[in-house]
This record gives structure tokens, sequence and C-alpha cells, in this order.
């Protein structure tokens, strides 16, 4: 018998519980962002619309970063004090930005919404969960789910970005929850994992459009995505709880997405929620879209 074919819901998430983050205005290919204290200005392609605020405003803020030719690079412009890292707070989970070589600073603030619920399916488990992690950068989806409850795997090609998601563990007093760092190839990881049969509830995925492991592995989205997603399902457990998918950078819609990972968790069940990734202007309303997403999980749980 044919499958029925699944056509995919396409919802727009942006959060809305940040106090110590604020997406102030937005427009000329640039966002107006309040981290904690300070105000900062770095370049977004889908900015195209005039910003609300006037120039008086954009002028207030401490430093911008300034792109250059080259994919990734530029350099910070510091206009006025900035301290060399400065703590911020989400609900109850706390960590540090700043400055980094290029435009991040540590933080996708828009990923807020996937925070709270990661959580709320892991308060909801009758049993303890066992999360992985992938590319998973600075920690803050890794915490949230420790948090939460779940013993969590956190894997990032970049030694620099595990210090700091370390950091942020004992920030938000969680010293003492099962967490393993591990510095690795994500490819390698997931197929090196299926071998052990080490099997995973829950999966965070964040891949880039391009990055290199620390041995110098090349990754690639579009060519190694489905290689990427076909390993994770064999190194999750018979009953998984979910699944979280993000994509920056990418050409690829939210379609494209929840598409994949519906092949990927085709025969248990559950149901997929895909979309893209807003942050909301305080000065003008509009929505900053900044990524696409899929998840899938075993039980309904609303994404805010």
């Amino acid at each position: 018998m044919k499958k029925n074919t699944f056509i995919p819901v396409v919802n727009i998430c942006f959060p809305k519980h940040w106090d110590d983050y604020a997406l102030l205005d937005s427009g000329s290919g640039r966002k107006l962002e309040r981290c904690g204290s300070y105000v900062l200005i770095r370049p977004e392609a889908e900015a195209v619309w005039k910003p609300t605020l006037p120039d008086s405003e954009w002028q207030k803020a401490a430093a911008e970063f300034l792109p250059s030719a080259e994919e990734n690079g530029g350099h910070w412009n510091i206009r006025r004090y900035l301290p060399s890292e400065w703590n911020l707070q989400y609900r109850d989970l706390f960590f540090k930005v700043q400055l980094s070589g290029s435009r991040h600073i540590g933080l996708f603030p828009e990923q807020a919404v996937q925070w709270d619920w990661i959580t709320q399916l892991i308060k909801k488990s009758p049993r303890p969960l066992k999360v992985l992690n992938l590319f998973g950068y600075t920690g803050l989806a890794t915490i949230a789910a420790a948090k939460a409850g779940a013993s969590v795997t956190h894997v990032d090609a970049s030694r620099k970005a595990i210090t700091w998601a370390h950091q942020n563990q004992d920030l938000s007093n969680l010293s003492d929850r099962p967490i393993r760092w591990i510095v690795d190839d994500a490819i390698k990881f997931i197929h090196r994992q299926a071998r052990r049969e080490e099997k995973f509830d829950g999966l965070i995925l964040d891949p880039p459009k391009f990055g290199r492991g620390p041995k110098g592995e090349v990754w690639e989205f579009y060519k190694l995505l489905p290689e990427l997603l076909q390993a994770c399902r064999e190194s999750l457990t018979p009953e998984p709880v979910f699944v979280a998918l993000t994509a920056y950078a990418v050409k690829a819609s939210s379609i494209t997405l929840a598409q994949s990972l519906d092949q990927i968790m085709d025969g248990l069940g559950g149901s997929i929620t895909s979309g893209e990734l807003a942050l909301k202007e305080e000065a003008g309303g509009r929505l900053l879209s900044t990524a696409v997403f899929s998840l899938w999980s075993n039980q309904p749980v609303e994404i805010e």
C-alpha cells in the first residue's frame, strides 16, 4: 500500500520570555540587539527593509560587527566600553556572551523556544532520558536538557566552544549534572556510537552550512545531512522521545527538513512540527527570520 504523502505545516516561532535579550530594531542589512546592559549591531541579510528607529538610536550601540568581502570575515568596531565577557539569564539558565572573531557572541536567542520544548518533553517523560547534542556550540540546549533531568552527551568540533559550554554549565549551577563534553567530528562520532550500540532517547542537531572537524574533516550540509540523519536513526532507542533539527544560512526550507525527518522517523509514529525560527522587533513589531527547523516528538508538545 502506498504511504500517504506527508505535507508539513509551516509554523513561525519566536521567543516570548526573554528579559536579558531584545531585538530592538532591524533593517538595511543589520540588526540592533540588547544583550543584557549592552547594545550591539550585527549584520543580518534577512533585514531588507528600512529601520524603524532613527539613526541616533543605532549610534548608541557599544559595538558593531563590520563584515568583509570574505564569507564570515570582518571585525568588531568597539564604540564605547564593553567588558571582555558578561553573563545573561534565560529563565533559570545562566550563560556568558562575548565578542568573538566572527559576528557570533555565543548565543542564538531564537532557539529559546526549542529549549523550552525540549525541557517540557524531558520533564513529561516517565523514564530518565539520554540526549545527544551534535554541533552543540556553547551548550545552551545541553544545559537546558540537563536542567530538566536528562543525561546529555555534547559534541562539537571546536575545543573553544566546548570550554565555553562547560563554563555555562558551571554558571547555571549544574556542575553535578551528567554531561559528557566531547571534541569530535559529528559524523565520525555518530557512526562510532552506532557501532558501539549506545542509544539515545533524544537528539539535538544544529548542523552548520559548512564546517571542519578537529582533524580537518569537512562538513557540507547538503552532501552529508542524509548520512547524518540515517546514522542518527540507528542511534535512537526503540522508543525515542524527540529529535530537533535546525539549519542556519542554507537554502533548504523547513519543508525539506520536515520531509527528510519524516522519512528517517518512519515507523515510530509521533508527530512533526516544522517552520521558521524568528525574532520579533520591539520597535517595528516585524519578525526577523533566522533559521528553519523541524521537530519530531513521540507526543504532542506545542512549541511556542
